[in-house]
């Protein structure tokens, strides 16, 4: 299990699932000979996050941040019991608020739960199937949604017809435990968001800074390290991909200090590092 420290604050990857993905998963225009061209002339992302075979070396997981008396949980993952389009995501059964509770953190003890987007991906466990109805998993957490993202999903067909937003997010709002919140809302003390529109129109990452330590939590405004490496590559899933090229690049420039410790949210593991410029539009995630 990974747990890094930034001051005050403990950060834990909970993991529901850790597999190779085929590069055409995400990228229309990159295959697996294209992934293993940029690896040869970026090194560096194997054997972490490139295989031999020039899959991408992915992760879906769980962020919990701990301290300052508080307990959040940053991206919820698939879920279980849910009917969806993937098959590989479909109705999973699989051990997740065990090994939550593992980690430390039972479900009942987090306060806060904040969602980057409101992709399939991103709010599964917000809710649990309990006698044929969906309640909130955490039942003792107020729930974060962008407000801006949240109205349009609320209108916004799902890219594959699934029922995410009825099943994970609507039984939220219904049960009183969403706030409705801005790109630039401050969570608590030294926990903000940071607007990084694209992927999704209202897509955030989360600044985390304590002690003279900062952290950052990409959400899938970065979905693998080869974008640090190429950054021009834009995923299928991005809404506008233009903008989210453009916020990756303007994302990377800005954090590219050595210093800032960055989480992916699907990067498989180690999953951190700092990133500095290679000066010639590309960057290098340092493990």
């Amino acid at each position: 299990m990974l747990r890094w420290q930034v001051g005050a604050f403990t950060i834990t990857s909970v993991v529901e699932s850790e597999a190779p993905t085929s590069p055409r998963f995400l990228f229309a225009d990159l295959d697996k000979k294209a992934v293993l061209g940029i690896a040869e002339r970026k090194p560096w992302l194997q054997p972490n996050f490139v295989s031999p075979e020039g899959f991408l070396l992915q992760k879906i997981h769980a962020l919990v941040i701990d301290g300052g008396g508080r307990r959040i949980i940053v991206d919820t993952c698939i879920g279980n019991d849910k009917e969806r389009h993937n098959p590989g995501w479909a109705n999973l059964q699989g051990p997740f608020l065990d090994d939550l509770a593992a980690a430390g953190y039972p479900a009942e003890t987090i306060d806060t739960v904040i969602c980057t987007h409101l992709h399939v991906d991103h709010v599964g466990w917000n809710t649990k199937l309990v006698d044929g109805r969906w309640f909130p998993t955490f039942p003792n957490a107020r729930y974060l949604f962008v407000k801006p993202e949240f109205e349009h999903w609320q209108v916004a067909p799902d890219i594959n017809g699934d029922e995410t937003f009825a099943d994970s997010v609507a039984p939220i709002h219904e049960a009183g435990l969403a706030d409705l919140v801005s790109t630039s809302h401050e969570v608590c003390p030294g926990i903000h968001y940071e607007p990084t529109p694209g992927h999704t129109p209202g897509h955030v990452s989360l600044v985390i800074e304590s002690e003279g330590q900062r952290a950052v939590i990409t959400g899938d405004m970065i979905h693998t390290p080869l974008q640090i490496a190429a950054p021009e590559h834009s995923s299928m899933f991005d809404t506008d991909p233009d903008m989210a090229r453009h916020t990756r690049k303007a994302f990377l420039d800005r954090w590219s200090d050595d210093a800032t410790l960055i989480i992916g949210t699907h990067f498989g593991s180690p999953t951190a590092g700092t990133l500095t410029a290679d000066g010639d539009g590309a960057y290098t995630l340092h493990c």
